[in-house]
């Protein structure tokens, strides 16, 4: 890399690919995954969502992770986003939520109020 314009434009078809990568999700969820989100079990609970997305054969939907939210009393949280809806906030996402989570908003596209942080 020899200058500013030719990290723009690396820059640009890296946006590209991702664009390109995620216009046939159904959905996204991402999994936060700071400091305090791994204490509480994140990792678990992504480990859960890729899990139950396999066995549910669901592969139109896009699965990462971001650092800290900074909703340290929620964790672990996850963010759903099905769609062109708004994100979704969830707290307390452990393993045993998740195929719950998968099934009512992912799959149905009902929000589940009761695990909402708002």
């Amino acid at each position: 890399m020899k200058s500013l314009e030719e990290l723009r434009k690396i820059k640009e078809r890296a946006l590209e690919r991702r664009k390109l990568a995620g216009e046939s999700a159904k959905a996204r969820i991402v999994v936060a995954m700071g400091t305090c989100g791994i204490a509480a079990g994140a990792r678990d609970t992504m480990t859960a969502i890729l899990g139950e997305l396999e066995k549910q054969q669901l592969s139109d939907v896009i699965v990462t992770q971001t650092g800290c939210i900074g909703l340290c009393e929620y964790e672990p949280i996850v963010q759903v986003q099905v769609g062109d809806a708004e994100s979704v906030t969830y707290g307390k996402v452990d393993v045993s939520r998740v195929p719950m989570l998968i099934e009512q908003h992912v799959k149905g596209g009902n929000i589940i109020s009761d695990w909402q942080v708002k």
